[in-house]
C-alpha cells in the first residue's frame, strides 16, 4: 500500500502558485487529503485484518461416511475433535450454539474451515465490501488531479508560471511602494485647483478663437503644474532598471494572454469534472452503503468436500468498513457542495472582464486600463487571496507610472554638468542643446537659462514645464517628431517669448495644438506629410492667428497652397515649400502675398514659371530650384517686379535663355546651374548690375566676349562645361573675387589673370593645364587655400610665387599654434 506522504505528493504544487487558489480550492484540497487518510486508512486495515468466518449449518449436513469410520480416521491421524480446532470466533459460536450445547458435532477439521472462509470471503461477500477502499483511493487521487490540472496543462501551465513570477516582483518592487506611496498623498483640492485653472484656460483659448474664424483647436496643454509635481527621491539604479524591465514583461504579457481564454475555461471544465465525479461518486456510494452487512449466507457449493451445503459467515471488518464509508460521504457531500459553489461564482460575475475602478480611484493613476480575458481571470483568482496583489500589479499597467519612473531615471542620468557639456555652437554661432530619443526632457534643461536653441527629436513623451520660464534666452525650438505638451505657464512664456520654430511630423496630427497660438512666432517651419486628405488640416488649425508670422517654411507634398496659408499672406516676408516632387498645381492664392520678398518652390514638378509670381510686387529673391521648367520666356515679366534682386532656376531643364533676360535691369544673382545650356546669350551681359552668375554644369562651349561688359560681376561659376578658351575680356571683371572654371577643356590660364587683384578663390582643377602663369602672384588676395589646382601644376610655380601663396596659409598656422 502507499504511504500518506506518497500519495500526497500528488496534491503538491509550488509554493508560489497558492496566490491563484482561492479559499474554496484551499478547503477542496484539505478534504482530499482527509479522504486520501480515510481511504488509505481504510485500505490499511483491509490488508492486515480483513477476513470473513464462517461456521456451518447443522441442518445443511449431508451423510457421506458413518460417523464411528470418520472418528477412527481422526484418531489414526492425531487429528483434533472439529470443536477444538475451530477459530476463536467459531468456538464462541459453536459455545454459545444450543445444538452444540447438547453435543452436536460439526465433523470438520482446521484446514475446512480456513478453506470455507476463503471460499465465502470471494462468493459470499459483496464486491462493494472488498473494494470500498481502492475505489476511495482512486476517487480521490483523480479529484486532486482535477483540482490542479490547470497548473501543469502545456498550453495554461507556462502563463500561469510567468503570471505567478511577475506578479510576485511587481508585488515586491520598491517602485511599486514609492509609485503608490507618492500617489496616496496627492490633495485632493489641489486635483480641483488644477482642474478649475485648466478649464479656465481653455475657456480663454476658446474666446480668443472666436475673434476670427474658423477658430483653432484648445492646445494639448497639461492640467498639473510642475510646481505642485510631488517630489521624487532617486530609486537605486538597479532597482529602477528591474523597474523598466517590469514595464516591459508587463506590456508583453498583458498582450500574450489577453487574446485568449483558454485558462478560464480549462477552471471552468475542471470544476465541472469535480461536481459530476461528485455526484456519480455520491449515487453509487448511497446505492452500496447498505450491501456492508456482518452477517453473511454462503453457499460455496463443496458439500463434497465437507458434507455441508450452507454456512453463515462474519464480516469483522464490516462494522468499521461501514462507518469509514459514511465518513467518506460526508465528506464527499461537503466537497460537492463547495464544487458547486465555485460554478455559481465562475457563472455568476464577468470573470473575463477586471475592472481597476478602485485602483484609480485610490490613486493618480487614471490610466490604468481594464483588461479582460485570461489576464482578467487571473487578476480575479489573485483577488482570492490578497486585492494588494492586484492593485499593486496595476501600477505597471500604468502609462503614467512608467512615465514617472522615467522621469526619476531620465533626471537621474542627465544632470545640469552632463547637460553643459552637450551644447554647442551652430552656423549662426548660438548656443544650441540636442536631445535626441530620451523618454522624456529632463529637468535640468531648464536651468540653462543662456540657451538659445533646443533640438528635441524623437521624444514622444516630452513635456514642457513651467520652469521653461527661466531660459530668458530661448529663441528657438525644434520639435522632431515630438508632440511635446506644455503646461499654463509654459505656454504663456513660448506665446510671449519663442521667435523660431521648427515642427518635423509623419502626419499633421501630430502638430501640437499650441503651435498655432503663439502670437509672437517669427518664423515656422513645418517638415512632413500633407497629403491631400489633409490639406485641409494645414488650417495648421488656423494659422491666422500668427499674427507676426514673417517666415512659413513647409516642406511636404501639397498639390496647391493649402488656403488657410493665405491668411497670414499678409504678414509673410518669405514662404518656402519644399515639395518632395508632388507636383503643384494651383498656385492662385500666391497673389495675395503682397509683401513676400523671399519665394522658394523647390521640387514642385514646375514645367513654367508660374504667373502669379509675376504680382509680387516685393519679391526680391525667388528660387524654383528642381523642376521640369523647360522654357523661361515668361522671363520679360519680371521686368515688372522692380525689387527682383536674385533670380535662382538652377536644376532644371532649360534649354536656352530669351534675349529677354536684358529687361530684368535689377538683376544681381543668377543661378543657372544643372540646366541644359549650350549657349550664353549677348543680352545676358547687358545685366550690369549682376554680381553672381551660375552656370556650372551645363553644356556650354564658349564664353562670350560681352562677358566683359559685367564690370560688377564678383562671383562667376562655369564649372562642369565644354569651354577650351577663356576670353581675354573676361579679365576685365576686376572685381571678381571667386571664379570656378574646374572641370573643362581649358588648355592655358591667360597672363591676363593678374588683374584680378581682388579675386580668393580661383578653381581650375579637371582641366588640361600644363602650367600657370606666374602672373598669379599679381592676385595679391589670392593664397594657396582658395587655389583649387592639381598639386603638380602648384608646384611648377615659381618658388616666390608659392612663397606668396603659402604666406597667408603659414601666417595663419602660426596664429593657431600660439
Amino acid at each position: 500500500m502507499f504511504t500518506l506522504s506518497e500519495v500526497a505528493s500528488l496534491n503538491d504544487i509550488q509554493p508560489t502558485y497558492r496566490i491563484l487558489k482561492p479559499w474554496w480550492d484551499v478547503f477542496m484540497d484539505y478534504l482530499a487529503v482527509v479522504m486520501l487518510m480515510v481511504a488509505i486508512f481504510a485500505g490499511t486495515m483491509q490488508i492486515t485484518k480483513d477476513q470473513v468466518v464462517c461456521l456451518p449449518k447443522l441442518e445443511s449436513a449431508v451423510c457421506l461416511t458413518p460417523p464411528a469410520s470418520r472418528d477412527g480416521e481422526n484418531k489414526q491421524q492425531g487429528s483434533s475433535q472439529p470443536e477444538e480446532t475451530t477459530t476463536e470466533s467459531g468456538k464462541e459460536w459453536l459455545s454459545t450454539s444450543p445444538e452444540l450445547k447438547r453435543g452436536r458435532k460439526t465433523n470438520l477439521d482446521y484446514q475446512q474451515y480456513v478453506f470455507i472462509n476463503q471460499m465465502c470471503y470471494h462468493v459470499a461477500l459483496p464486491w462493494y465490501s472488498k473494494y470500498f477502499p481502492y475505489l476511495a483511493l482512486i476517487h480521490t487521487i483523480i479529484l486532486m488531479v482535477s483540482s490542479n490540472f490547470w497548473f501543469k496543462y502545456p498550453k495554461t501551465c507556462s502563463k500561469i508560471e510567468h503570471f505567478v513570477s511577475i506578479l510576485g516582483k511587481c508585488f515586491e518592487s520598491p517602485w511599486t511602494t514609492k509609485a503608490l506611496s507618492e500617489t496616496a498623498c496627492e490633495d485632493s483640492e489641489e486635483n480641483k485647483q488644477r482642474l478649475t485653472s485648466a478649464q479656465s484656460l481653455r475657456k480663454h483659448l476658446s474666446n480668443s478663437s472666436e475673434e476670427g474664424s474658423p477658430s483653432p483647436s484648445t492646445p494639448m496643454i497639461t492640467d498639473k503644474p510642475v510646481g505642485e509635481v510631488p517630489g521624487m527621491t532617486i530609486l537605486d539604479k538597479k532597482d529602477g532598471e528591474q523597474a523598466k524591465a517590469l514595464f516591459e514583461k508587463v506590456r508583453k504579457f498583458r498582450t500574450h494572454v489577453e487574446d485568449s481564454d483558454l485558462i478560464y475555461k480549462l477552471y471552468v471544465v475542471q470544476t465541472a469534472v469535480k461536481t459530476v465525479k461528485f455526484i456519480f461518486i455520491l449515487c453509487y456510494t448511497l446505492t452500496f452503503v447498505t450491501a456492508i452487512s456482518f452477517k453473511h449466507v454462503c453457499i460455496p457449493n463443496v458439500e463434497h468436500l465437507t458434507g455441508y451445503t450452507d454456512f453463515e459467515c462474519t464480516h469483522n471488518m464490516a462494522f468499521m468498513l461501514k462507518k469509514l464509508l459514511i465518513s467518506y460521504i460526508a465528506l464527499i457531500c461537503v466537497y460537492g457542495f463547495v464544487c458547486v459553489y465555485t460554478l455559481f461564482w465562475l457563472f455568476r460575475r464577468p470573470l473575463k472582464e477586471y475592472s481597476f475602478e478602485k485602483v484609480r480611484e485610490e490613486s493618480s493613476f487614471s490610466d490604468i486600463p481594464d483588461v479582460k480575458n485570461d489576464f482578467a481571470f487571473l487578476l480575479h483568482m489573485v483577488d482570492q487571496y490578497d486585492q494588494l496583489y492586484s492593485k499593486r500589479f496595476g501600477v505597471f499597467l500604468s502609462e503614467v507610472s512608467e512615465n514617472k519612473l522615467r522621469e526619476i531615471s531620465l533626471n537621474h542620468e542627465w544632470t545640469f554638468e552632463k547637460l553643459r557639456q552637450h551644447i554647442s555652437r551652430n552656423a549662426q554661432d548660438k548656443q544650441e542643446l540636442h536631445l535626441f530619443m530620451l523618454s522624456g526632457v529632463p529637468d535640468a534643461v531648464f536651468e540653462l537659462t543662456d540657451l538659445e536653441v533646443l533640438r528635441l527629436e524623437l521624444i514622444p513623451e516630452a513635456k514642457i514645464p513651467a520652469k521653461i520660464s527661466q531660459m530668458t534666452a530661448l529663441q528657438e525650438l525644434h520639435l522632431y517628431h515630438c508632440p511635446a505638451k506644455v503646461e499654463q505657464t509654459a505656454f504663456s512664456f513660448l506665446r510671449d517669448n519663442l521667435k523660431c520654430l521648427h515642427v518635423k511630423f509623419t502626419d499633421v496630427a501630430e502638430i501640437p495644438a499650441w503651435v498655432y497660438l503663439l502670437k509672437n512666432l517669427r518664423e515656422l517651419y513645418l517638415m512632413g506629410n500633407l497629403n491631400s486628405e489633409n490639406n485641409k488640416m494645414i488650417g495648421l488649425d488656423s494659422l491666422r492667428e500668427l499674427r507676426h508670422l514673417k517666415v512659413l517654411y513647409v516642406k511636404s507634398n501639397l498639390t496647391k497652397i493649402p488656403s488657410n496659408v493665405t491668411d497670414v499672406a499678409p504678414h509673410l516676408t518669405r514662404l518656402v515649400i519644399h515639395n518632395d516632387g508632388t507636383k503643384l498645381v494651383v498656385l492662385n492664392s500666391l497673389k495675395k502675398m503682397m509683401n513676400v520678398a523671399e519665394l522658394e518652390l523647390h521640387n514642385c514638378e514646375l514645367e513654367r514659371i508660374p504667373h502669379a509670381i509675376f504680382s509680387l510686387s516685393n519679391l526680391q529673391e525667388l528660387d524654383l530650384k528642381l523642376n521640369s521648367i523647360r522654357t523661361i520666356e515668361e522671363v520679360i515679366s519680371f521686368q515688372h517686379l522692380k525689387r527682383l534682386t536674385c533670380l535662382k532656376l538652377w536644376h532644371n531643364k532649360i534649354v536656352s535663355i530669351p534675349q529677354s533676360i536684358s529687361q530684368v535691369k535689377n538683376l544681381e544673382s543668377l543661378y543657372l546651374s544643372n540646366n541644359k545650356l549650350e549657349v550664353l546669350p549677348v543680352a545676358l551681359f547687358h545685366l550690369q548690375k549682376l554680381r553672381h552668375l551660375d552656370v556650372s554644369y551645363n553644356c556650354i562651349c564658349v564664353i562670350p566676349l560681352e562677358i566683359g561688359l559685367l564690370q560688377n560681376l564678383q562671383h562667376l561659376y562655369v564649372t562642369g562645361n565644354k569651354v577650351d578658351i577663356l576670353p581675354k575680356t573676361l579679365f576685365k571683371c576686376i572685381k571678381l573675387r571667386t571664379l570656378c572654371l574646374g572641370q573643362n577643356c581649358i588648355t592655358s590660364l591667360p597672363e591676363k589673370i593678374g588683374h584680378l587683384v581682388q579675386l580668393t578663390h580661383l578653381e581650375l582643377k579637371g582641366n588640361c593645364l600644363d602650367r600657370l602663369p606666374s602672373q598669379i602672384i599679381h592676385c595679391r588676395l589670392l593664397k594657396k587655400s582658395g587655389l583649387v589646382v592639381e598639386d603638380h601644376l602648384f608646384d611648377a610655380l615659381p618658388s616666390e610665387v608659392k612663397e606668396a601663396l603659402n604666406l597667408d596659409t603659414n601666417a595663419s598656422f602660426a596664429n593657431g599654434a600660439m
